[in-house]
């Protein structure tokens, strides 16, 4: 039997959540919208039209929608050449492939930011595939992208594992009946990543890459 080992990419393999953070606080700022980066930063995970949703409420002009993430993204496209990962990310990727794992991402980044984020975390030799949510038909929160990882990985849920780091991630794969880890890296309380979901919480990929024998990994992989 197969097993997954899905990621989340932004804030859990690369830094990158509080650049996400500041193009959205400028792009919300342009569009005449003053919302507060703290939480703008608790949004961060889901997509763009969940996330302005989730902002600006289901009763915002959603004409507004495409001007406004049209304006992250170029914003954001400023640091596609250095985002930076997380240290061991790659170490980790590598070392549960060798352990047999099938490692999927798992993001709501579109093809030119996932691009620039594998480069950053430099690990395609042992990633099998990507679930994007533009393949499905609702992101995170909801199962759709974790189940659509699985079917890419040809793993059940029970016996895989779901490692992200904010609430959105815990959710969508506790709603899949994946196990979930919590990494503390983007920013998200330990508490709220518990609350959602999360088996067990570490603070960075370096960290469950030093406990992985401990980890839910471990638990589930035999």
């Amino acid at each position: 039997m197969n097993r997954a080992a899905l990621f989340d990419v932004d804030g859990t393999l690369t830094d990158t959540n509080h650049l996400h953070v500041t193009c959205w606080w400028e792009a919300l700022r342009q569009g005449g919208h003053d919302v507060a980066m703290h939480d703008i930063h608790r949004a961060i995970g889901l997509p763009g039209e969940d996330l302005l949703a989730h902002l600006l409420g289901e009763d915002r002009d959603a004409d507004e929608d495409g001007a406004l993430s049209a304006a992250h993204d170029t914003l954001y496209g400023t640091y596609l050449d250095r985002l930076p990962s997380l240290d061991a990310a790659a170490d980790l990727l590598r070392e549960l492939d060798r352990r047999g794992w099938r490692v999927v991402l798992v993001t709501s980044a579109q093809q030119t930011e996932l691009d620039a984020l594998r480069r950053a975390v430099d690990a395609d030799d042992a990633i099998t595939a990507t679930a994007s949510a533009d393949e499905v038909q609702k992101g995170k929160p909801a199962p759709d992208p974790v189940h659509h990882a699985l079917g890419l990985a040809d793993a059940p849920a029970h016996g895989s594992v779901f490692v992200g780091d904010s609430i959105w991630d815990m959710r969508a794969g506790s709603r899949a009946d994946v196990a979930c880890v919590g990494l503390l890296c983007g920013g998200i309380p330990r508490a709220d990543l518990e609350e959602a979901g999360a088996r067990a919480v570490y603070r960075h990929p370096a960290d469950l890459l030093a406990r992985l024998d401990d980890s839910p990994f471990a638990g589930l992989g035999h």
